[in-house]
């Protein structure tokens, strides 16, 4: 993590567990501010520069999956981390699908959310360094163009619009093609291994392949049956 403290933003409606991660977290090293709802985050938001977000999933008004589609929409891509008491696998796919970093279930060991706070936040500053260091840099795979610098990724000249997890799993097999990579390898790249599934890998792929669907870039990305995924360059 960066040298300076890392600014965490709460948002759940339960004041108990508001003010107790408030507490651990500060004592674990984060600037913590807190909300209760949509309308307070958001004042907050507008405010502040946050270096994640922890989100819970039901609150009142404006709840924590409408919250983070409308952050994705706007191509916000700070960290977040969703925190619930549902723990279904269509509640997790839907966080998932909606642009979540991470999700977790309560109730929750308190250790295991430092370490995924910890986690996300060292790979956005990797993220952050690469981009630095590598100043216009562009990888190019077919008709997809990519750029560490601004983060940017394009088909034939058109923006796309992808999470800060999209991105870097659509920049291991850009600057592979051809290469097969498993799930297990994609998670050590991508998540650091950090307490997610090899079906997380799945949920990413999918939305990846729907942000390509109607481009020449539509099937780039192809499953190799037993083995995993790959980037395949038509000719």
């Amino acid at each position: 993590m960066s040298e300076r403290t890392p600014k965490l933003l709460v948002v759940d409606d339960d004041p108990r567990l508001r003010d107790l991660l408030r507490r651990y977290l500060g004592e674990n090293g984060f600037q913590v501010f807190v909300a209760d709802n949509g309308v307070t985050m958001n004042r907050l938001w507008l405010r502040e520069r946050f270096d994640a977000l922890i989100l819970d999933l039901m609150m009142p008004g404006e709840d924590g999956l409408q919250i983070l589609r409308r952050l994705r929409e706007q191509k916000d891509t700070t960290p977040i981390i969703m925190l619930t008491a549902r723990g279904s696998e269509t509640d997790r796919v839907k966080g998932l699908n909606a642009g979540a970093d991470d999700y977790i279930v309560k109730p929750f060991m308190s250790r295991e959310l430092i370490a995924r706070i910890q986690a996300v936040l060292r790979r956005y500053q990797f993220q952050s360094q690469a981009g630095g260091e590598n100043q216009n840099v562009e990888v190019v795979c077919g008709p997809l163009t990519m750029n560490e610098a601004s983060f940017e990724a394009k088909v034939d000249g058109e923006p796309l619009s992808l999470s800060a997890k999209e991105f870097k799993l659509l920049l291991v097999f850009a600057k592979n093609p051809e290469r097969v990579y498993s799930r297990e390898m994609l998670l050590s790249l991508v998540w650091d291994n950090a307490y997610v599934d090899e079906r997380t890998v799945d949920v990413h792929m999918l939305r990846l392949r729907k942000q390509l669907q109607g481009t020449r870039a539509e099937n780039l990305l192809q499953t190799v049956r037993g083995l995993g995924y790959r980037a395949h360059i038509s000719e």
